[in-house]
């Protein structure tokens, strides 16, 4: 007993060590190709992405990252290995702020920074929590034994439940249009569930074949496989739904915990993951993973936002009023004496010009009425 539990510590350990890995592999690979599209865009470099050396190296990065995560969901429960997909938030967010290199003020640094460096903190005291309690047992995953799990009791009803909520789920936002970012997350995550059950069961079949015991041979890989990958498709559809209607770091916290959740479910009920755990291992893993899920949350959320559009100012020559245009349409004068051309915010080293005395002048308008411009503007 005691070399069977030495071996599952060990094997956790390789998996904790491999997801890890993974994660921080495909931060970086995001960053590299991610500086390949800028450096192609500020070069004004006619060649298109795939044809520079940086983006093939994102993506070799990208799939050793894959690799590794999915290996190590042989080694490592799966609900020790959901989680760690933290780390990549932890990293993407670090690599950011060394490779962008932005110049701030002080006061404007900790504004910025500040609930960062806290979500930050608070996702890798979370991530030590639910590393450190989390479930050490593990089993050797042959097609026999994943067979077994998938005829027992709590895994039928569990499926079933699931089924239920994902076929409500998908009618409410089919039929009904509740295009509400919780019911198109919650999508994902129960498809998730059932992906991180059958990437569990790929990859431990996958292992033992490379090992000498060959499980290919079986149809439940075969049929796991399928699942995979079908549940894998119907994610990046739903998401990429979920993108074209939400911001994406608002996506990304939600989906993560949600994810996350369902996956600990999934591992509790499929794999029998918490089965020979004590209570106090329990609450301090679940207190890790909560803890674990704010500092996502904070990180996510604290990130810029994107506009829209790219304003541009414009001066009527006319009357020579500042206006702000939206691609190519007037949208507000501005009437503050605060406004500096060439700018949309005031610098507060730069005082603002006074403004020429617009002349109460009369247009003709279609329609034939004479309407004073300089009572339009007022109006408005």
């Amino acid at each position: 007993k005691i070399h069977d539990l030495n071996l599952a510590l060990f094997e956790n350990l390789i998996g904790t060590l491999l997801a890890i890995f993974g994660n921080l592999l495909v931060s970086v690979s995001l960053c590299v190709q991610k500086y390949s599209h800028v450096s192609l865009a500020g070069n004004k470099d006619p060649r298109a992405y795939y044809r520079t050396k940086t983006w093939w190296v994102g993506l070799l990065l990208t799939v050793l990252g894959e690799v590794a995560i999915f290996v190590s969901y042989a080694f490592a429960p799966l609900s020790l290995v959901a989680p760690l997909g933290a780390v990549s938030v932890i990293a993407s967010s670090i690599l950011g702020f060394v490779f962008l290199r932005e110049k701030w003020k002080p006061k404007e640094f900790v504004r910025r920074y500040i609930v960062s460096f806290i979500g930050c903190a608070l996702t890798a005291g979370g991530t030590y929590l639910f590393v450190t309690f989390g479930p050490n047992s593990h089993e050797k995953l042959s097609a026999e034994n994943i067979v077994k799990h998938v005829i027992g009791w709590p895994v039928l009803l569990y499926l079933l439940l699931e089924i239920i909520a994902f076929c409500l789920l998908l009618y409410f936002y089919k039929q009904r249009n509740a295009t509400y970012l919780v019911v198109i997350v919650l999508l994902v995550s129960l498809l998730g569930s059932v992906t991180a059950i059958t990437v569990k069961a790929v990859s431990g079949m996958a292992v033992l074949s490379v090992q000498g015991n060959l499980q290919l041979t079986y149809p439940i890989f075969y049929v796991m496989l399928v699942c995979m990958v079908a549940t894998v498709v119907f994610q990046a559809s739903f998401l990429s739904q979920a993108s074209s209607l939400y911001d994406s770091s608002l996506i990304t916290s939600v989906n993560y915990i949600l994810s996350t959740a369902f996956a600990i479910i999934a591992g509790a009920v499929f794999y029998l993951e918490f089965n020979h755990e004590s209570v106090l291992h329990i609450c301090m893993f679940l207190l890790g993973c909560v803890i674990c899920f704010l500092g996502v949350f904070l990180v996510t959320q604290n990130k810029r936002k994107t506009k829209a559009f790219e304003p541009y100012v414009t001066m009527d020559m006319m009357q020579g009023i500042p206006t702000i245009h939206d691609k190519g349409r007037a949208v507000q004068p501005d009437y503050n004496g605060s406004f500096s051309y060439g700018t949309l915010v005031n610098s507060e080293s730069v005082i603002p010009a006074a403004l020429p005395a617009v002349p109460e002048q009369v247009s003709a308008f279609p329609g034939g009425t004479p309407v004073a411009r300089s009572a339009a503007f007022k109006q408005d």
